[in-house]
């Protein structure tokens, strides 16, 4: 196989038209470039110099490796160039998943912000209600708050936002008009509309109503926010829905906090540690830690 590297000094003797010019050129000693010309000419089986004047010029092989050689050059320095650009942030392609209810308060701004500051850059963003995939490179979840910053499969976790949970009730409920955050224990003995599928959002509202002394009687089973709230507003029941599900809320219902404990689900950042070399990746992260959303507060300091 032809050596590249041997091409670019054989390329150099031709410009110049001497071993001993291309040698100055190089930084290399007149023989070390006759030991590489020689050596290339062993790869190539065929002469590639001869001798003219007090010089050499190429033979017809010679010419068709230089010009090879030249364009070589050409693709490596435009591969450089390239490499620098997607070092720097300024091309390349960041892979985006999302869940659907974080899109509007979060992805969103923080999406607009990145956009600004890396226009050359793609961003492949798509929904998706799953683990990570192999090819992505930052997937929002939702995680138990507290959890382990890292997994064993190559992600690292940064936790984003706090999306705490509200009582859905409707107009007319005896609860409707308190002032102030309503005692989750008072909603033990309701029907209830279950909003969420099983999985860790169902597990936050679960452990609170543990916490709470209870296990709701979940009535009417939903896995749609806004199909809840009509659930809802029908006088079917009551419900918790993450406050950064009520993007659009029912006429016909009333929200309130909740306390005693208040559900929250943890949103997180699922990162590929070998992405974070690439700083449009570690940029986008940047800008989904510092969203803030309508009543959603960070649930810790920026990583």
């Amino acid at each position: 196989m032809l050596d590249v590297r041997r091409m670019q000094v054989l390329r150099a003797v031709v410009a110049s038209g001497s071993v001993t010019a291309a040698a100055g050129h190089l930084g290399y000693t007149p023989s070390a470039v006759s030991q590489q010309i020689a050596v290339l000419e062993k790869e190539a089986g065929i002469a590639l110099l001869e001798r003219f004047g007090r010089g050499v010029r190429p033979t017809a092989a010679g010419r068709l490796l230089t010009e090879h050689a030249a364009l070589i050059g050409r693709q490596v320095a435009e591969a450089e160039t390239a490499l620098a650009d997607l070092r720097a942030g300024r091309t390349g392609q960041v892979s985006v998943r999302y869940f659907a209810t974080a899109g509007a308060d979060l992805v969103a701004p923080a999406l607009a912000r990145f956009r600004t500051e890396h226009p050359g850059v793609r961003v492949d963003l798509r929904i998706a209600d799953g683990p990570p995939d192999e090819e992505t490179d930052l997937t929002l979840l939702v995680r138990p708050p507290g959890g382990p910053e890292t997994s064993g499969d190559g992600l690292r976790l940064v936790p984003l936002v706090d999306d705490p949970y509200r009582a859905v009730l409707p107009r007319g409920h005896r609860l409707a008009d308190r002032r102030g955050a309503v005692d989750l224990v008072d909603l033990a003995a309701e029907a209830w509309v279950g909003s969420e599928r099983p999985g860790p959002c169902l597990d936050a509202v679960l452990g609170a109503c543990a916490a709470a002394g209870f296990s709701p009687d979940i009535a009417v089973e939903c896995e749609e926010y806004a199909t809840a709230q009509g659930f809802v507003a029908a006088g079917l029941g009551i419900s918790l829905i993450p406050l950064m599900g009520l993007g659009s809320r029912h006429p016909n219902v009333v929200v309130r906090k909740v306390r005693g404990p208040e559900p929250v689900r943890a949103i997180h950042a699922a990162v590929r540690e070998s992405s974070l070399a690439l700083p449009a990746v570690r940029d986008l992260l940047t800008a989904l830690q510092e969203v803030r959303t309508g009543g959603v507060t960070r649930s810790g300091p920026s990583r």
